[in-house]
């Protein structure tokens, strides 16, 4: 595996690859890597010839500094794990690369994708994301790249970005990863102690009650998030940023649910934010719920 930190190397490879006939997949992440990154990586195999992973923990997607001085780093152990996953490429550029000095050009969307859930908990989070995707894109060159479903929304408006600008690169969603346990891989577990995991546990249990009540024909949206904050709130330390039905389709919140809706929710853990969503009426995971 080759590993370069300097967008122009990054360009020369994908050039050279290019005038060779291959086909590029490309698997960006922020590092701290685990089962659910691999699995990725295994999409982005599947659809190309050679594969490029970037771990740059983008500083302009993070509302809160504390985050981004917190966020788990952990290079060498993300290199090893991406070489033994056959990557032929990783890309590790500095944040002074990406974004020099006087950098004052950003990527903005508007609309239904972008004014609820962590679009307005979290404001600028997703100007952060679409400038470094489209800025990594241009660098590496994809033809195809792989996200994650857990990051739904983050997904949806990429899909929406690379439609809307006309950029090369198809898009494929990977379902998301979980413990055996049922909570969703994420780097941020890095940061909970058993403790915290344990109590974290209340978000999978909790969207897995109120897909329950919806099969057995509950329909209210204010019924099915307070099953989720029950099965939160009643531990220490642990606030809801947001839980909300949203019907796939336009993306916007709803008072009655259907089966074209997602609940999602994002959860603080003694600090330590946590999202997770369940497509009603068709979607299960391993948690332990009570009868």
């Amino acid at each position: 595996m080759q590993q370069f930190t300097t967008i122009a190397d990054q360009r020369a490879w994908s050039r050279q690859q290019i005038r060779a006939g291959k086909r590029i997949g490309f698997v960006p992440t922020m590092g701290a890597l685990h089962e659910g990154h691999i699995s990725l990586v295994q999409q982005a195999r599947a659809h190309s010839d050679v594969v490029v992973a970037s771990v740059f923990v983008n500083p302009t997607q993070f509302d809160n500094p504390d985050d981004l001085a917190n966020y788990p780093r952990t290079l060498a152990a993300d290199a090893k794990m991406l070489e033994g996953a056959g990557v032929d490429v990783l890309f590790t550029p500095e944040a002074r690369e990406i974004y020099q000095e006087g950098h004052c050009t950003f990527v903005e969307m508007v609309g239904p994708l972008t004014d609820k859930l962590c679009a307005a908990t979290r404001p600028g989070h997703f100007r952060g994301v679409t400038t470094v995707v489209t800025k990594l894109f241009s660098i590496v060159q994809p033809d195809v790249a792989v996200f994650g479903e857990k990051d739904l929304q983050q997904v949806l408006i990429i899909a929406r970005m690379v439609s809307d600008l006309n950029l090369p690169v198809e898009i494929v969603v990977a379902p998301t990863v979980r413990d055996a346990d049922g909570l969703a891989m994420s780097s941020r577990n890095r940061r909970l102690n058993p403790d915290m995991r344990e109590r974290a546990l209340g978000l999978p249990r909790g969207l897995q009650l109120a897909n329950r009540a919806f099969e057995h024909g509950e329909r209210a949206s204010l019924k099915l998030i307070e099953a989720v904050a029950n099965e939160l709130l009643v531990h220490p330390g642990v606030d809801l940023d947001y839980c909300n039905v949203v019907k796939l389709s336009g993306f916007q919140e709803v008072d009655q649910a259907d089966d074209g809706c997602v609940l999602a929710a994002a959860v603080f853990i003694d600090g330590v934010r946590l999202i997770d969503h369940i497509h009603l009426g068709r979607e299960t995971f391993p948690v332990a719920l009570d009868d």
